[in-house]
């Protein structure tokens, strides 16, 4: 990141952030750095940062920090895809698999940014091009998830019957009641609710799986950052929801084909060091050592 003249602050909505912000200002006082903030949340709080637009704030950042959870972490990292600035995320309340410092561990945090002790990793993202029903290409959706993008069956409607196809070639089908594309950093969210492999954040790739499923074929499959992936929801479907990282994007209509793509370096997040992502996901998931079981 070099030499920090502006961070900017992505607040939760509703847990108490003042600590976290109090320690961020006066640490930017000492330094003369300028601290942003989102115009919405800066007059929510009453907070000294400049309140800005999204656009400004992700433009013109060398740092983002995110106040939240995982939820907050995601949409800091929606705001600076495609841009310079890297995102440190700190954790407010729960443990979440994204945060890198809790908020009593921030101070130290951005005393290690200042002596240059941290690194910046590219964290990926999925895209997929979703056909409006009925209408030409032209009117097609282009959605980007840091998670995962997930076609799921809507109440009162059958299964999602989904045929996959890499790079032109039809591969398998999964009958189910959703079936989710995740990158590597959601593979601790919906696709690993559903059965599906804990991947290490830093892989470039997409991994498959189905929720709930009632095909023979029942497996996660693991593609490779360069492959194509499209998922066509076959005709005995039900009328599918397109959910992107949680958030209902569009819909699917039986006939509809969506192209997925890995985006892998969509977004810059500051690694610290201290506690690794297994750490996190080993407390996240009450994950105990093997002589716990004797």
């Amino acid at each position: 990141m070099g030499t920090l003249h502006k961070v900017g602050l992505v607040l939760h909505p509703a847990r108490d952030s003042k600590q976290a912000i109090d320690t961020i200002l006066d640490w930017a006082r000492g330094r003369g750095v300028e601290v942003l903030g989102l115009k919405d949340e800066v007059q929510r709080i009453d907070c000294e940062a400049v309140p800005v637009d999204a656009s400004e704030l992700a433009a013109s950042c060398d740092l983002v920090i995110s106040l939240g959870g995982d939820g907050t972490m995601l949409r800091a990292m929606r705001m600076m895809q495609g841009q310079r600035g890297a995102i440190l995320p700190v954790n407010l309340g729960r443990l979440g698999f994204l945060a890198e410092v809790d908020v009593p561990d921030l101070g130290e945090a951005l005393a290690q940014i200042d002596l240059g002790q941290y690194r910046v990793e590219p964290r990926s993202a999925v895209t997929a091009t979703v056909p409006a029903w009925g209408a030409g290409p032209d009117t097609a959706s282009r959605l980007l998830a840091f998670n995962d993008i997930a076609l799921v069956r809507t109440p009162g409607h059958g299964l999602a019957s989904v045929e996959l196809s890499v790079a032109g070639q039809p591969f398998l089908r999964y009958a189910a009641d959703a079936v989710v594309v995740a990158t590597a950093t959601g593979s601790t969210a919906y696709s690993f609710s559903a059965g599906g492999p804990i991947i290490s954040p830093t892989v470039k790739g997409l991994v498959v799986t189905p929720a709930a499923p009632h095909s023979t074929f029942n497996r996660s499959v693991v593609l490779d950052c360069s492959e194509v992936l499209e998922l066509t929801v076959e005709e005995g479907s039900g009328a599918l929801a397109v959910e992107v990282d949680g958030a209902v994007g569009g819909t699917a209509e039986p006939g509809t084909t969506i192209e997925l793509r890995t985006d892998p370096d969509a977004a810059r997040v500051v690694r610290l060091g201290e506690a690794t992502f297994y750490q996190r996901v080993r407390r996240k998931l009450g994950i105990v050592d093997g002589a716990s079981y004797s």
